[in-house]
């Protein structure tokens, strides 16, 4: 069933999901993609203090849980992959679909389209920022599937909002 056909929602993240987001980061179509599962853990465990800026949510189908995803103002990261892109009103995104079962579902795409959304009521969002590894073709296709271009100019994934 495409994910078109099942209405996601988002979850903002509670304590209750770190075991959950725990077996997900262990999982080993996650591995490669998110190599430091503690750092992500921490980051959680932390999204009241030091991480409060990112926006933490779990993927809810009609059937339970589906995945991991956030959103966070790009400037606060201090991460530098922008390029010629202005740092300010630009967002950036991760995202994950935990179990295999769900995977090549549409779920995914899905889940990033709700993070914009989210993302478009911010008063000072102009623009998402997304790069994902060369070789996680999944995750290009995802974002190309939810509306995003490839700037080939900076090596990155770009939805003006």
């Amino acid at each position: 069933m495409k994910a078109k056909e099942t209405p996601l929602r988002l979850k903002k993240f509670t304590d209750q999901d770190i075991p959950l987001l725990t077996e997900w980061l262990g999982a080993e179509h996650i591995k490669p993609w998110f190599t430091d599962p503690q750092a992500w853990l921490d980051e959680v465990r932390e999204r009241e203090g030091e991480y409060s800026w990112i926006h933490h949510y779990i993927i809810c189908g009609d059937r339970g849980s589906i995945g991991f995803c956030q959103y966070y103002p790009y400037w606060k990261s201090g991460e530098d992959w922008h390029g010629n892109i202005p740092v300010e009103g630009t967002y950036s995104i991760d995202y994950l679909i935990g179990e295999v079962e769900n995977l090549k579902k549409g779920y995914a795409s899905a889940a990033v389209r709700l993070l914009g959304e989210l993302i478009a009521e911010e008063r000072d969002a102009k623009r998402i920022i997304v790069q994902p590894e060369t070789d996680n073709h999944a995750s290009r296709n995802t974002l190309l599937s939810a509306g995003y271009s490839y700037d080939t100019a900076n090596g990155l994934f770009l939805l003006e909002i």
